[in-house]
């Protein structure tokens, strides 16, 4: 039995000075990932600031037509909002696509961007993991790696983020705003992640202290048509093998706007600009997805067990796009 202390948190400006003032202490919202770490040894925090109670948990409409998602307001909650039923259903097809219902009805938006990879490896004490133990070496490398990386990986770390919501976030050019002792700040959401590179350990652009507070979708997506599709090994409880995000605008049958992000593949939600760049003012044809997907893929290192992924993501991303082009068409 590890004990840890345990605060409450009654404010922000509370919970942001207990983090800072304790190196290893950890936020607690749902704790659906990080209470399952803590059983396994992977995570062993002196202190937890439960933040759960905090004035977080509402999703507004702000002025300029953004939506706002507080940091507490649960999966469940959020993938059935009106706002984002309607304006944004690429987020609301990948919350429930995640996890189970159970654990869509505890876990938070937060929580879910600060959930940590689900590599074997990293949870299991008995194996090297750089991630877990900077410098022990990557036992995934030459062990069972069917389900990592194959964009972005470093010698050293081969994982994959696990969320479906951030590869939505990062499709619809959200922001993550964040508060710690030195005020506040937001990061888009595509860059809030990090690839792994030589320090595989930190998986965020977080600064420790500062604490996630809500979400923006931006208005400038709310209403595009978008949609998530995610295979994996089976149709529920499962992760990615890979997935998409998708927003697509057309006009005068020509691509207006077009996001892509993909899960599965990297470290974390990995944002196709380079096919994005090859769609913007193309006719939407299959040739032009195709060509564009491919483009993108190009970049892929595939190790021995994972090359399948290529071709895989490569299909979900064109049949997304084609079906998303084909219902403005129709309408």
């Amino acid at each position: 039995m590890k004990s840890f202390m345990y605060v409450r948190a009654h404010s922000v400006d509370e919970a942001t000075a207990a983090h800072a003032g304790r190196p290893t202490s950890r936020y607690l919202g749902g704790g659906t990932n990080l209470v399952d770490l803590m059983k396994l040894g992977v995570e062993h925090p002196e202190t937890l600031i439960d933040v759960s109670r905090l004035p977080l948990d509402t999703v507004e409409e702000l002025h300029d037509g953004s939506v706002r998602v507080g940091a507490a307001v649960r999966n469940s909650d959020l993938a059935a909002h009106p706002l984002v039923r309607d304006r944004y259903p690429v987020l609301a097809q990948a919350l429930l696509s995640g996890a189970s219902g159970q654990l869509r009805n505890v876990a938070t938006t937060g929580g879910n961007l600060l959930q940590r990879t689900r590599c074997p490896y990293f949870q299991d004490l008995g194996k090297p993991c750089n991630k877990r133990e900077p410098g022990t070496g990557c036992a995934a490398r030459d062990g069972v790696h069917r389900d990592h990386a194959v964009l972005g990986h470093s010698p050293l770390c081969i994982a994959t983020h696990p969320s479906d919501m951030a590869v939505a976030l990062a499709a619809l050019d959200a922001q993550v705003e964040l508060q710690g002792t030195r005020g506040s700040r937001t990061l888009p959401a595509a860059e809030f992640h990090r690839l792994p590179g030589d320090r595989p350990e930190q998986d965020t652009e977080i600064v420790h202290g500062e604490l996630i507070t809500g979400v923006v979708l931006p208005a400038a997506t709310a209403g595009v048509p978008s949609a998530y599709r995610k295979a994996r090994d089976r149709a529920s409880y499962a992760f990615a093998l890979a997935s998409v995000a998708v927003v697509l605008d057309i006009d005068d049958a020509v691509v207006r706007k077009v996001r892509i992000a993909f899960g599965g593949l990297a470290h974390r939600p990995w944002r196709a600009r380079r096919a994005e760049e090859e769609l913007l003012g193309d006719a939407p044809t299959d040739e032009a997805f195709l060509r564009a997907v491919d483009a993108e893929l190009a970049a892929a290192e595939p190790l021995p067990e994972n090359a399948f992924k290529v071709p895989l993501a490569r299909n979900i991303a064109v049949d997304v796009l084609r079906r998303l082009a084909a219902s403005r068409t129709a309408s």
